[in-house]
């Protein structure tokens, strides 16, 4: 159990934290969507409550470099861990430069498996380091040559979302000129497939099986339109659907005579390259689950399968992995658990893991005590119902919090976020309002029950609706004249605001290195313990 505080016996009322996903501070208010929204609850909560500025990106969430954005996979891991743990990307860069991976047992079993067929890599094909990066497909590529593997395709997942929303080709290019350049007459390299990361293969949380069937077409059995080269997909596919950015391109084939030239056989071996497991799952599934029905896959090859990092601890998928991936411990759902609180957890459909699973370590299980309630997403273009599901989790934080049986509670808003991917200036502010109409309903009732709420976000996004240039600080244009949609998480703070009569003899302490990790023990001392020895420390103090 965790220890009682000697000098506060927590707030009477529940201890409420509220995940605006999505939601930073920029450093100018030029392209932002929040700044541009219609939020006088949030007005008010900033004018009125205390509230400091978190670090939600790089080092202060276990990325590599403070270059590197943060995602909402690291961000609850390390809200709910209450300590930074090195995270996929850190540790995939770290096992390659190292060469460790090379020795591992997942890998050795690839190269065992592929025997005298195809090495297929599948991923997300960028540098954004969100999901994976392009560095670490090329060095396995690389590796693969080096092993004496005669064969590898590769089916590429056009980003879009991570990094800029029309700069396929930047990646697609060049890379098409390495295989070119690695190959040879003992080894052949080749991309075979590929399309938008949200309309084929990368749904998550089981909002859009038809997403992964498409995949599953595509690069398993071959199916689509077959274009020579994926350079000449990504021109051909923009010039049949203009305006459609990369995250949203349809599928493509590379074929030869009319034959694609990397489907999925018996005797291959197949490498889903993403470190981060939220949309890796779900064709990871399709490719190990016995009895597998979420869809006819027509045939199922017999191969030999990994996940860059194993991407569910609890359901061991991938039974077979590349690299570890971090060992999260002593969270604090274990320990409220531990120490009899009962706790409650809400999002809709695009959220829900990152208020359960990620939350708790990467734990697909519940802890004793725990209650956990999703509300089904709508299956739409987030920029055609901006608003999303805000409302319907209003309504069941607020339905949780007066029921009385629940001392911590927690919930996600995933406007911000996801309508911020969409590069559609004018949903994002809608987002945002609909998020501020749902707060403030929800503060209402966590004050009338003598409650708290630590309101703040996971990372930034729609605070950087434009790419902004770095010389003038003035969103970049296109050639039109039209502004260049920023589609990727942001490197902004995030806030983090204390609400509630309950709190009135309480501030928060701005420290140069707070950070996400901080508010497990933050919400600790609000409740009347003292933190865990392992989490970092809480920002409350008293006025």
């Amino acid at each position: 159990m965790l220890q009682k505080s000697t000098s506060f016996p927590g707030v009477a009322g529940p201890v409420v934290v509220v995940v605006m996903d999505g939601y930073g501070l920029p450093r100018n208010d030029t392209g932002s969507a929040i700044a541009a929204a219609v939020k006088p609850n949030l007005d008010r909560l900033f004018a009125e409550c205390p509230h400091i500025r978190l670090r939600a990106h790089g080092t202060a969430v276990g990325m590599p470099s403070d270059d590197d954005m943060g995602n909402s996979e690291v961000g609850h891991n390390a809200i709910g861990a209450g300590q930074v743990y090195a995270q996929g990307a850190a540790l995939v860069a770290n096992a390659i430069a190292s060469g460790a991976i090379w020795q591992g047992e997942g890998w050795r079993q690839i190269v065992a498996g592929c025997g005298s067929g195809t090495l297929h890599f599948i991923g997300l094909f960028s540098d954004g380091n969100v999901h994976s990066h392009i560095d670490h497909l090329k060095a396995m590529v690389a590796q693969a040559k080096a092993e004496g593997l005669k064969r590898v395709r590769i089916h590429a997942l056009l980003d879009g979302r991570d990094v800029p929303e029309t700069s396929a080709l930047d990646y697609v290019l060049p890379f098409e000129a390495f295989l070119a350049e690695i190959s040879d007459a003992g080894f052949d390299a080749r991309i075979a497939s590929g399309g938008g990361r949200q309309n084929i293969t990368m749904d998550r949380y089981e909002a859009n099986w038809a997403m992964v069937e498409k995949g599953w077409q595509t690069h398993v059995l071959g199916e689509g339109p077959q274009f020579a080269s994926a350079g000449e997909a990504v021109q051909a596919l923009r010039e049949r659907h203009p305006g459609t950015i990369d995250q949203d391109l349809p599928p493509f084939v590379i074929g030869e005579g009319g034959k694609p030239v990397g489907t999925i056989e018996d005797g291959d071996a197949v490498v889903f390259y993403n470190f981060r497991g939220d949309r890796a799952i779900e064709i990871t599934r399709a490719f190990e689950e016995a009895g597998f029905d979420k869809f006819d896959r027509v045939r199922a090859p017999k191969v030999a399968y990994a996940g860059m990092l194993q991407y569910d601890g609890d359901l061991k998928l991938p039974a077979r992995f590349l690299v570890a991936p971090p060992a999260i411990a002593n969270t604090l759902s274990e320990w409220l658990s531990r120490s009899g609180v009962a706790q409650y957890a809400c999002s809709e459909t695009q959220k829900f893991g990152h208020v359960t699973y990620f939350w708790n370590g990467n734990r697909s299980n519940r802890f004793d005590g725990e209650t956990w309630e999703e509300v089904t997403s709508d299956v739409v273009p987030f920029e055609q119902r901006p608003w999303m599901k805000a409302a319907e989790i209003a309504d069941a934080m607020i339905a949780a919090v007066k029921s009385g049986k629940y001392r911590f509670l927690r919930c996600n808003f995933a406007n911000g976020d996801m309508v911020g991917h969409t590069g559609n200036f004018r949903a994002a502010t809608m987002a945002v309002e609909a998020v501020d109409l749902a707060l403030g309903r929800l503060l209402a009732a966590i004050d009338a029950a003598g409650g708290v709420a630590l309101i703040t976000a996971d990372h930034g996004n729609a605070d950087e609706m434009f790419e902004l240039d770095k010389k003038t600080g003035q969103p970049a244009r296109n050639k039109d004249g039209s502004f260049k949609a920023k589609t990727a998480h942001t490197l902004n703070p995030v806030p983090l605001i204390l609400f509630g009569k309950a709190a009135g003899g309480f501030a928060l302490q701005q420290r140069e290195t707070a950070g996400l990790a901080n508010l497990a023990a933050t919400a600790a001392n609000l409740l009347g313990f003292e933190k865990h020895a392992s989490w970092d420390e809480s920002l409350l103090t008293q006025r």
